[in-house]
């Protein structure tokens, strides 16, 4: 979902009545456990987007807003890598983000937590990324411009939504560039994803887990050919 941030600020009376924007994600972008990630040639400029990521766990079409949280029941947290150069290409020109956020192994997911871990309030979740210990990226889910329920009821409006479908809800400020680094990603309490990334030459290993009701996630730099990635040697 794209706009769905406040970037920190609280947000607005009326918010609930906010549209979004929103793109879609090809199956073949999603990384997985064990699968590596290529920084990809027609790209310079990936960047990382930290999300709160749900799980639909039923058909739905038309949802009422007070009705969405029944279509959903578990969380964790995603990363939508953004290839920035082609994005504003394409904003220039008018065009689809498509090229800039479909491209495979964009949207690394973590394992999913049950909502009831959060007293299943899913709008007062806390969430960071943490690269190589410094915290980059820090939002709560009760900033959204768009709640997760308001994000679920405008979507299936437009498009049927089928057992499985995964939302990505918007990322809050301190994005940046991804170049060379190992991505660790967390959401709480065990959580546990194994996905090593090889980014030109690095390789990294991703974790999720819960933590005192919050979600975080964290980056650290090592070289592919130490960490025994199966790829090291195309570098």
């Amino acid at each position: 979902m794209g706009g769905t941030s406040s970037c920190g600020a609280r947000r607005a009376d009326g918010a609930s009545q906010y549209c979004p924007y929103f793109f879609l994600k090809p199956d073949s972008a999603l990384l997985l456990k064990n699968q590596p990630f290529f920084y990809p040639e027609f790209s310079q400029r990936i960047e990382y987007e930290t999300e709160l990521v749900v799980r639909i766990d039923k058909v739905g079409k038309s949802i009422e807003e007070r009705f969405a949280h029944k279509y959903y029941s578990s969380v964790t947290l995603g990363i939508d890598f953004t290839a920035r150069d082609l994005q504003q290409q394409s904003k220039q020109k008018g065009m689809p983000w498509t090229l800039s956020k479909g491209f495979d192994g964009s949207a690394v997911l973590g394992d999913f937590i049950p909502l009831s871990e959060f007293e299943n309030d899913i709008q007062n979740l806390s969430f960071s990324l943490t690269r190589n210990g410094e915290v980059v990226q820090h939002g709560n889910t009760r900033d959204m411009l768009c709640s997760v329920d308001r994000m679920i009821s405008y979507i299936s409006d437009f498009m049927l939504l089928r057992t499985g479908d995964l939302i990505y809800t918007g990322t809050p400020a301190g994005v940046g560039p991804v170049a060379h680094l190992l991505l660790e990603e967390a959401c709480g309490r065990k959580v546990h994803l194994t996905s090593p990334v090889c980014i030109r030459g690095t390789s990294s290993g991703l974790s999720v887990r819960r933590r005192r009701g919050g979600l975080w996630a964290g980056m650290s730099l090592r070289w592919a050919q130490l960490c025994g990635c199966p790829y090291a040697d195309r570098w």
